[in-house]
């Protein structure tokens, strides 16, 4: 239905795609991936006849229909919201797409007396939510969508997610969030090094195939250049000598017959940081006493007690409304206890990121002055090094917060963090807008960070890597589960990893007085129960074990290279010795078993770094 043929495009001086090429048939679900800043939304705007490329072509198939939904913003007319999803249809065909629509609207958590809202008195999220119903309800033969995840709530999401696995059109889907392209994609598109490379299944296959292709392409290029350097290194040697001198020649005629194996690219240059480690908190960070807080006559919590200790790693979750973010700025002090008390713990630095990222950004300042723009007042030197390590080159140090890319404000966002360090971390939906690589860096930072952490994600592949502790919410209890994000499953007999995220039940009954009660008491979910300690244990337990068993692997590993190379080097010599060469059989024997060695050295090496880096993650 649509193709792809030797695609260039070069933008600002920057060859964005060369030679591309790839087709889309009709049903397939396709994820396009790559860092921000590969030209994903450029091949969207090709592919649109937004813009042309400077060679090559995009056919479609005749009368094939578009629908498109931009990342950011779209425009609104003067319509309701049902209007606006309806695709404004006149009134005859109106009542044919209506309750359909509705249906759709629904699901995208809009409700009945919203329908008739004007579009304009909409925020943006909720702007771009009615332009994506307006797409499903026209069911274009090919849908566009473009980080389409980034407005929808948790269970939104769900809805969407479960929506588009029977949508009848194809789609081209740009997403970071893992889970969701590996609900839906039989494709991955990945755009590097500007090719687009195709790899069938969803992203956990891509990534195993891309491991699997990179190996081989690693493989290939290692041994033609030890093949290379081989022939090389024999001509050289007896070039000089009379009785060898045409078999040199016949060695660098080989090389130059050689259809060379191009050397393995460098990854794109991503974000990477670490947080400073900030100063050492007391054992009781923040603790809630007694709080109430509502929102108007709705009320979320009532004598709500709740601490916060040291060094946590703890995830809310529970179903829309029940609180979530209620509860982190209620701990951030974004919000003010309408009864009850805040209290800070000894030495603790809170630091907030929102999941509006306008909540903390000034929209008037420049990149720059907003990274300056705290209470710590850090150099403008070190501010420019930071920015720049986060992708901020250059004149971007002053554009304005205001017209940057929602993956641009995240990256403002966490400079600002690691510029006044906190330690206590407080993250609303911290992985919105960052890329795959992104996301990666941040969890590699948070890894190492030594304050504590409490955070909302509905990404779960941040949760599992994150996640030490879990507190469900739902209707103002707490229930907490002492225990990573698997165990929160385990225990609830949740039906998926991203459902349980929602779920407004515990083991399928509702919230027990008991939960209520201990999410009132003094037993916190940073309070260690006897089979929490008894998991720490066990688990301490089994990674000394681990440990021990990697450091004999080692250290058999050194032995055996140790050996293997002292007979590589004996050989060497021998070779060397021109009374080698008076015997030919001798010769050959003793060349065959050099060759052979190669192979074994270099499995036994690669064996030793596989090791050695799996003990130094361990360590």
């Amino acid at each position: 239905m649509l193709s792809v043929h030797n695609v260039s495009k070069t933008y600002a001086g920057r060859t964005l795609f060369s030679g591309v090429s790839f087709h889309i048939n009709r049903g397939e679900k396709i994820g396009l991936i790559g860092p921000n800043g590969a030209g994903k939304s450029t091949l969207f705007s090709l592919l649109l006849r937004e813009s042309t490329p400077d060679e090559g072509q995009v056919t479609l198939e005749k009368g094939l229909n578009f629908g498109f939904l931009p990342q950011e913003s779209a425009p609104v007319d003067d319509v309701t919201v049902l209007q606006l999803a309806t695709g404004h249809a006149d009134e005859h065909h109106r009542w044919e797409v209506e309750p359909k629509a509705k249906r759709i609207l629904k699901g995208l958590a809009f409700r009945e007396s919203d329908f008739e809202r004007n579009a304009r008195t909409l925020s943006g999220g909720w702007v771009m939510r009615a332009h994506l119903a307006r797409l499903l309800v026209q069911e274009p033969d090919l849908l566009l969508l473009d980080e389409p995840t980034n407005h929808l709530d948790l269970e939104s999401l769900l809805w969407f997610q479960e929506y588009l696995t029977t949508y009848p059109g194809a789609i081209l889907m740009i997403s970071h969030d893992r889970e969701f392209l590996n609900a839906l994609c039989d494709t991955i598109l990945e755009i590097a090094h500007s090719k687009v490379v195709r790899y069938r299944g969803n992203y956990d296959d891509y990534l195993r195939e891309k491991a699997a292709r990179e190996e081989q392409m690693q493989s290939a290029y290692e041994n033609q250049q030890r093949e290379i350097a081989k022939l090389q290194q024999w001509a050289d040697r007896f070039k000089a000598k009379a009785n060898f001198a045409s078999r040199a020649q016949d060695k660098l005629k080989m090389i130059d017959r050689m259809e060379r194996v191009d050397a393995p690219q460098a990854a794109a240059k991503q974000v990477k940081f670490r947080f400073p480690q900030p100063p050492r908190s007391g054992q009781r960070v923040l603790t809630l006493k007694n709080v109430s807080f509502g929102y108007g006559q709705t009320p979320v919590y009532d004598g709500l007690d709740f601490e916060v200790e040291r060094g946590q790693r703890l995830v809310l979750v529970g179903p829309n409304g029940a609180g979530k973010s209620t509860l982190l700025k209620l701990l951030a002090g974004v919000l003010t206890p309408q009864s009850g008390k805040r209290e800070l713990g000894h030495n603790v630095k809170p630091g907030y990121f929102a999941q509006y990222r306008g909540d903390v950004l000034n929209m008037r300042h420049t990149v720059l002055q907003s990274a300056m723009d705290l209470p710590s007042r850090p150099g403008e030197q070190l501010a420019r090094t930071l920015l720049g390590s986060f992708l901020f080159h250059g004149d971007d140090v002053f554009k304005p917060v205001g017209v940057l890319s929602g993956g641009e404000k995240s990256r403002l966002a966490l400079v600002r963090l690691l510029l006044d360090p906190p330690n206590l971390l407080l993250m609303d939906e911290p992985t919105t807008h960052l890329d795959m690589g992104s996301i990666d860096a941040l969890i590699s930072a948070l890894e190492d960070y030594e304050g504590t952490l409490v955070f909302i994600s509905h990404d779960v592949h941040f949760i599992r890597a994150m996640a030490r502790t879990v507190l469900h919410i739902a209707a103002g209890v707490l229930t907490p589960y002492a225990g990573d994000y698997q165990y929160y499953l385990d225990k609830t007999k949740a039906s998926s990893a991203r459902e349980a995220l929602t779920a407004s039940l515990t083991n399928g009954q509702p919230p027990s007085p008991r939960a209520a009660e201990i999410s009132k008491a003094s037993a916190s979910p940073g309070a260690k129960t006897k089979e929490q300690k008894r998991a720490e244990a066990e688990a301490r337990n089994a990674r000394s074990r681990a440990r021990k068993e990697l450091e004999h692997k080692i250290a058999a590993i050194e032995q055996t290279l140790a050996a293997l190379e002292k007979r590589k080097l004996e050989l060497v010599e021998i070779l060397q010795d021109s009374a080698t060469y008076a015997d030919a059989a001798k010769f050959r024997t003793l060349s065959e078993e050099l060759e052979q060695l190669e192979p074994k050295i270099a499995l036994e090496t690669a064996a030793w770094e596989k090791a050695a880096e799996e003990l130094e993650t361990m360590t």
